[in-house]
């Protein structure tokens, strides 16, 4: 088919940068503007907030720095699309100015939750074996901190968003967002991808009400058209349709190509993620939702390892010195000569097995981090190798529990996220999950996913299927080595399959003990 030629401009506003990309129809990148961001700041210990127009501020800023790029010409953009990091809140009032800063998805703080459930909920939450998970739901709602903690800003909340949402109403001015971009502890259903019904139990969890939360437009939607003080301060073209598309992680599965259930969307982002994309309801683990994905009326089965490859960025800041200095030194950055550092050590880090729990999840929120297996042999070499492979075991046992639940075999893997770009990263994963390990031709896959949902929603494409054929592929496929795949699997079942079971006790007491982790 031949396709009619223009361009999709992209924010992908993210944790720790914000970028403005530009695509053209066949999922190539013409351009492209990136401002790191200060991605939080903290009054307290676990806090992790910053000012919603702050992000404003950064979405005009990478804009301009776009238009300054050779070869740019605003005449051919045809829609504007928006991505951005998942579960980070914004309170606005009537004018959509916000009340408070942003409370990020990093933020660990709790609520202090007083008021039961009614009586009923807590009898069928306790029979099902839910009460703690539902605790723990209420007690992370960001919206029952702040009506607990800073009342007077709740009772002048107008409409509770998600960045999304804030980003959504400032470029042209209507309180709307994508279905596919909530994901956060809100009255939702992810069994019919709306807000709850009227009757459903999240409400009774929560101080939100339906007329503080913004209408849901699904992918390919028409949100509105860029207004004049938007197009004022980004430089966008007056008029330009916003397009819905969906969070950053569904828009990764969408651009990685990921659109049937064989495939699997693995993740190295500060989250690690292993995706699959079906078309039916199909929770990834008991009472987890799957998340709406970004082709309408689909869900994402994902399993998530909250603080994956920010790991990483742990092992820089406490050993990666020496790398930091001869990055400097080199024009390069550090993490491509951590490299080297996997070289050095033998497949299986010599013994040494690292469990990545930095943060625990809902269903183990006991959970700690450990590293076993510790000698004398081993050198921070060993541990960086370490972190790499525990995040390649714990993304290969979601995996196979994605496979049971979906009930079909994934043949391939697309790797995405910062983690994607070491090629050690890719090789040992290849070598632990025992296949193929693509790397697709874009780094910016979610910025990517994002400009197919315009690109269908405009019409250029007549679905998603035909958008993938023309917008995604592969550039590099990293194969499995067979001895270093028996030898990784003799770990990952011998081993690694029974840490958390065996440590859990002791996580436990650890908690008693210290309070830690709440």
């Amino acid at each position: 088919m031949s396709v009619k030629p223009g361009y999709i401009l992209t924010i992908d506003n993210g944790t720790q940068s914000i970028r403005a990309i530009l695509f053209d129809m066949n999922g190539e990148l013409v351009a492209k503007a990136k401002i790191e961001l200060v991605a939080y700041f903290s009054k307290q210990p676990g806090w992790a907030e910053q000012e919603p127009d702050y992000f404003w501020q950064k979405l005009g800023e990478v804009c301009h720095l776009l238009w300054q790029q050779p070869g740019v010409e605003k005449d051919k953009i045809m829609a504007v699309s928006l991505t951005t990091q998942r579960d980070t809140v914004v309170n606005v009032d009537k004018l959509g100015k916000p009340l408070r800063p942003a409370i990020l998805w990093l933020d660990q703080r709790l609520a202090d939750i007083q008021k039961p459930m009614p009586l009923l909920w807590r009898g069928i939450f306790r029979l099902i074996g839910q009460s703690s998970a539902i605790k723990y739901f209420r007690r992370k709602a960001k919206s029952n901190w702040i009506a607990q903690h800073q009342p007077q800003v709740w009772q002048n909340t107008h409409k509770f968003l998600l960045l999304s949402g804030f980003l959504t109403y400032k470029l042209v001015g209507e309180f709307r967002d994508s279905v596919a971009c909530t994901v956060s502890y809100l009255p939702f259903s992810y069994r019919k991808m709306t807000w709850a019904s009227p009757l459903d139990w999240k409400w009774l969890t929560t101080p939100v009400t339906r007329e503080m939360l913004p209408d849901l437009f699904e992918p390919g939607q028409e949100l509105g058209k860029i207004d004049e003080v938007a197009a004022k301060h980004t430089g966008i073209p007056l008029g330009l349709p916003l397009i819905a598309a969906a969070s950053d992680k569904a828009c990764e599965v969408l651009g990685s190509g990921c659109i049937s259930p064989h495939m699997a969307s693995l993740s190295y982002g500060t989250t690690a993620t292993v995706n699959t994309n079906n078309s039916r309801y199909i929770e990834p683990l008991t009472f987890i939702p799957p998340f709406p994905s970004a082709i309408p009326k689909h869900y994402n089965c994902e399993v998530m390892i909250y603080r994956g490859f920010w790991m990483v960025s742990w092992f820089k800041q406490q050993f990666g010195q020496r790398e930091q200095i001869r990055a400097k030194e080199l024009g390069v950055s550090p993490e491509s000569l951590f490299d080297e550092l996997v070289d050095e050590v033998p497949p299986g880090s010599m013994g040494l097995m690292l469990q990545p729990y930095w943060s625990p999840g809902i269903q183990n929120l006991e959970a700690k981090g450990a590293i076993l297996g510790f000698g004398d042999v081993h050198t921070r070499a060993h541990i960086y190798r370490s972190i790499l492979e525990g995040l390649a075991y714990a993304l290969r046992e979601g995996k196979e529990k994605l496979e049971k639940r979906q009930k079909t075999k994934i043949t391939r893997l697309m790797v995405s996220g910062g983690g994607s770009q070491s090629d050690a990263a890719m090789q040992l994963t290849a070598d632990i999950f025992n296949l193929p390990a693509e790397r697709p031709h874009t780094f910016e896959t979610s910025g990517l996913g994002a400009a197919m949902n315009a690109a269908v929603g405009m019409g250029v494409y007549q679905g998603y299927q035909q958008a993938c054929e023309h917008m995604t592929r592969s550039t590099k496929t990293f194969y499995p080595n067979k001895d270093n795949v028996k030898l990784y699997d003799k770990l990952y079942h011998q081993v690694y399959c029974k840490m958390y079971k065996q440590l859990k006790p002791v996580y436990q007491k650890i908690k008693e003990i210290t309070g830690y982790p709440e």
